[in-house]
């Protein structure tokens, strides 16, 4: 099967058919607090541009530009999260699929594909699925979810940051920083705190 984005340097296209394929990729599995946010974008392929990389190498300022380009250039595209309690009880694993898996069913249209960062599929989605170990740097796609999930979580984290300032989230953004261990060993934990993560009770 040919793909409009095959000549984009996208590894796993065959599933995708007149390139309405979405990629999909979360932030926030490791931070001892705040949401797991995911989300999936379905991009034209005539708008992918070299700096549309893995959110992990881009500085702060350049993901916040690639977001605005992102999103006023998107087919469609949708956010989802998950708080720090379902995180508690659904363990980590399992709300990041629960947070991909909302994401994508909020997408309109419905993509032909999902391309999806790491080694597993989303389950309850009858969606055909390509799942990529380092799909942020291996396809322009998941790196598109991946700058738009990281930029909203580190907006969410500013936001918590006023809402409790002694812990510095506006600077780690729940990350296990010296910063922030230190913090919480003076102050305890937070209301968005992962109270299952080591770290974080004890």
């Amino acid at each position: 099967m040919s793909c409009r984005y095959a000549s984009k340097g996208c590894k796993g296209w065959e599933i995708c058919k007149d390139g309405l394929c979405a990629g999909v990729d979360e932030a926030g599995r490791g931070p001892l607090a705040g949401p797991v946010v995911a989300c999936a974008v379905i991009l034209p392929p005539e708008c992918f541009t070299p700096d549309i990389r893995d959110s992990k190498v881009l500085k702060p300022e350049k993901r916040r530009e690639l977001y605005r380009y992102i999103t006023s250039r998107a087919l469609c595209w949708a956010a989802a999260s998950v708080g720090p309690r379902e995180i508690d009880r659904l363990n980590i694993l399992r709300a990041t699929f629960e947070a991909m898996r909302s994401a994508v069913l909020k997408l309109n249209p419905r993509p032909r594909g999902l391309i999806i960062d790491g080694p597993y599929g989303i389950g309850g989605l009858d969606i055909p699925q390509v799942s990529l170990v380092d799909g942020d740097s291996l396809c322009p796609l998941v790196a598109a979810a991946s700058i738009l999930a990281k930029v909203i979580r580190d907006r969410m984290m500013s936001f918590y940051h006023r809402l409790y300032p002694q812990y510095g989230f506006d600077r780690h953004k729940g990350y296990p920083t010296r910063e922030h261990r230190e913090a919480l060993r003076r102050f305890g934990p937070s209301p968005i705190h992962r109270m299952s993560f080591r770290g974080v009770n004890g």
